[in-house]
């Protein structure tokens, strides 16, 4: 039903998917630039239209009352925000475990009003051993789909570097909102809290 819908979309849809084809291994895949609500729909429907099978991190209250099957069933994660680490060892030990899945990660982690990135998709890349796809949202281009995916080095700098130079001519669904892709631990040998 998903995919139909997918579809559908694509088929009347003013935007246009340009993509890469999906990776074909777990790996996290960020949700960027993240400026409105419409930003992750645009995701969802890209994961959808690929045939990827996907997961994604939202915070605990989506998951209340009756949205909760409705968000789990779309392949939400609830997050505790107080305990973070939490969601980081869950993923880790699922991936290890054998699940094979694309994690959508909005670094940003909001829709606006924050200076950075969350570096919570990098920690988990590193630590769970995947690869980053870049994924994204271009308002200027009318264009969405998934980018490159990256291998990360450990050298936070340069993997932000390389990072930063797909994302620096996409702007998101509200442009104004866009967000620069840097981590504020930038400089360290590691991302030391998401």
């Amino acid at each position: 039903m998903l995919r139909l819908i997918a579809k559908v979309y694509w088929t009347f849809s003013k935007w246009t998917l340009a993509t890469e084809p999906a990776p074909t291994q777990p790996t996290v895949v960020l949700g960027a630039p993240h400026t409105s609500n419409w930003d992750f729909a645009l995701m969802l429907v890209i994961a959808w239209r690929l045939k990827m099978r996907f997961r994604w991190l939202g915070k605990e209250s989506l998951f209340r009352g009756w949205r909760g099957p409705i968000m789990r069933a779309i392949g939400g994660i609830p997050v505790d925000r107080a305990n973070p680490a939490g969601v980081v060892d869950d993923l880790v030990r699922r991936i290890r475990d054998g699940d094979v899945f694309g994690l959508v990660v909005t670094p940003e982690g909001t829709r606006g009003g924050v200076g950075h990135w969350k570096s919570g998709f990098y920690r988990i890349a590193r630590e769970a051993g995947l690869a980053v796809t870049l994924g994204y949202v271009d308002r200027t281009t009318m264009t969405t789909g998934l980018g490159p995916t990256l291998a990360l080095t450990g050298d936070v700098s340069a993997d932000m570097n390389a990072i930063r130079a797909f994302y620096a001519d996409k702007s998101g669904f509200l442009p104004a909102r866009r967000v620069e892709p840097r981590l504020r631990e930038e400089g360290e040998s590691r991302p030391t809290s998401a």
